[in-house]
């Protein structure tokens, strides 16, 4: 029997243990085969290693989306979490040449996937808070919302919480450096029933703007003397 002759529940079947790059490879081959890549059924999940998988055209978005990750592991994250003001010429243009990648991904996920319930952001070090607030009001059905050093995020994505993610039932913003002890307290107290978990965030050094990280150096020398 050849592949196209079965039927579209078996050719979904099959499909789902595909990678993303080997299904669009496999619908090249015939319509049929086609019209199974484009199922929406298909793209129920979707994870993504860096940025860059972002611009490929091999996956759908749409309605049936309901799981996405996010998790850039690279070397070349530690660039992103450098505070902007710090940065070097070289880093950026290094990081100018996706700061937006990500952002502008979730914001086409708000708008065609309504449905999701569970988003994973590591390493997407430009990630706003404006961008997660949208996501917040437009997949209002969201349970879970992991971000793990995500630098930019702040806590007016944790008031975003107990504003819009009426769903949300698991909450992680481990090692984001700009999440503060009172924002996490003020989740803690509107949203009892989601489960927090913060590792490192309130503990770790804020970015501060340049006149300020140096008074707390000098303030930090006057101690050590």
């Amino acid at each position: 029997m050849h592949i196209t002759q079965l039927n579209r529940e078996c050719l979904l079947h099959l499909f789902s243990f595909l990678d993303k790059n080997s299904r669009k490879s496999l619908a090249k081959t015939c319509h049929k085969l086609l019209e199974v890549f484009q199922d929406p059924l298909l793209w129920s999940l979707l994870n993504f290693h860096s940025p860059a998988e972002l611009k490929k055209d091999n996956f759908l978005l749409g309605p049936a989306l309901k799981y996405l990750s996010i998790c850039w592991y690279s070397e070349r994250v530690k660039v992103c979490n450098i505070e902007d003001w710090m940065k070097n010429s070289f880093q950026k243009d290094f990081c100018n040449r996706h700061e937006n990648t990500v952002n502008d991904f979730l914001l086409e996920v708000c708008n065609r996937c309504p449905n999701l319930l569970s988003l994973t952001l590591s390493g997407c070090g430009h990630v706003t808070d404006d961008c997660i607030l949208l996501l917040l009001k437009n997949c209002p059905n969201l349970k879970t919302l992991k971000l793990e050093n995500c630098v930019r995020i702040t806590d007016q994505t944790l008031e975003a919480v107990t504003l819009y993610g009426g769903s949300l039932q698991t909450l992680h913003v481990d090692f984001c450096r700009n999440i503060t002890q009172t924002g996490l307290e003020r989740v803690r107290e509107k949203c009892p029933l989601v489960m927090l978990r913060a590792e490192r965030s309130a503990n770790m050094i804020p970015d501060n703007k340049p006149g300020k990280k140096l008074m707390l150096e000098k303030a930090s020398k006057l101690v050590q003397l």
